[in-house]
């Protein structure tokens, strides 16, 4: 069953003189999960540790922001209407349901969405920290939010979504699948196969159908080199070629192809080495479509 937790009422209080309290969140995130407020730490320290980021320049202006935002009503609006009714849409699409709590928060710019596992039990983080940043608090974008992330749990209560890997290269072929996945998920609830929540205004959908071999073609000569720190695919605070969260658009086009050869549920079931093969196959494809246009050209 989907379990909605609220905590909109609480946000405000977190603020001493205007300014976000460190020691007011950890009250309160540890009032929600018990003990917990360290795995929220723990996501951001690894890119403070990296010495590219600050707390004070890149992570509070968010988080502070938050306080008497406009945009917030307007974003709990959208939460409430989109988590109505929400278990039974799930199941009249895929045929079963989830069991999970969606939580909405105010996080330390973790994420807009994140799906964890909280005290053995799956659970998805909507930041509103950052769902105002993204300015994401349309219905439209809440329900493109909350669907990705629920379909990373679908694949994991019903298909295989964890793999262990040291490989890089697979490790991301395999983040690309999983976000794949997700977009496609969203795509089947919302009933339009070229939706996309990063859309927003419209231009980000356009730009990558218009350089989608060149996207191709970059993501798979980066693998080798790839890493968190320096992957330039997911994440809306990346870059590639002045677009963010490109790898979600690469990763929906490889599910599409995919599901022309298998069907959803089998599919989400298929294993690293398996998707990693067809991975390949996908590339070669769009290499060939590339050479043939470049003959044409002629």
């Amino acid at each position: 069953m989907v379990k909605i937790i609220d905590t909109y009422s609480q946000i405000n209080s977190l603020f001493e003189n205007e300014a976000f309290s460190l020691n007011k969140w950890e009250i309160y995130i540890n009032s929600i999960f018990d003990n917990s407020a360290h795995i929220f730490k723990d996501d951001i320290k690894e890119y403070l540790d990296s010495g590219t980021y600050t707390y004070e320049k890149d992570f509070f202006p968010i988080i502070n922001a938050v306080y008497k935002n406009p945009s917030f009503e307007c974003l709990h609006n959208s939460f409430t209407k989109v988590t109505e009714n929400l278990n039974a849409r799930i199941i009249k699409c895929f045929g079963n349901e989830l069991e999970v709590d969606i939580v909405l928060y105010l996080g330390l710019c973790n994420a807009a969405g994140w799906v964890t596992n909280i005290n053995g039990k799956d659970t998805v983080l909507l930041g509103v920290e950052k769902i105002i940043e993204l300015n994401w608090q349309g219905i439209e974008s809440m329900y493109g939010l909350i669907y990705h992330e629920l379909g990373h749990v679908y694949q994991k209560q019903h298909g295989i979504l964890d793999q262990y890997c040291d490989d890089k290269k697979q490790y991301f072929v395999w983040k690309l699948f999983t976000e794949g996945i997700a977009m496609y998920f969203e795509q089947l609830l919302v009933h339009d196969l070229n939706f996309y929540h990063q859309d927003g205004k419209g231009g980000w959908k356009e730009w990558c159908d218009n350089h989608f071999q060149q996207i191709v073609m970059d993501f798979n000569h980066d693998l080798p080199t790839m890493d968190k720190l320096n992957q330039r695919y997911f994440g809306d605070w990346v870059n590639y070629h002045d677009h963010g969260d490109v790898g979600y658009y690469l990763g929906t086009k490889f599910v599409h192809y995919l599901i022309k050869k298998y069907n959803f549920t089998l599919l989400i079931n298929l294993k690293l080495e398996d998707i990693y093969k067809l991975y390949l196959a996908f590339v070669q494809e769009q290499q060939g479509i590339i050479h043939k246009e470049n003959l044409t050209l002629l």
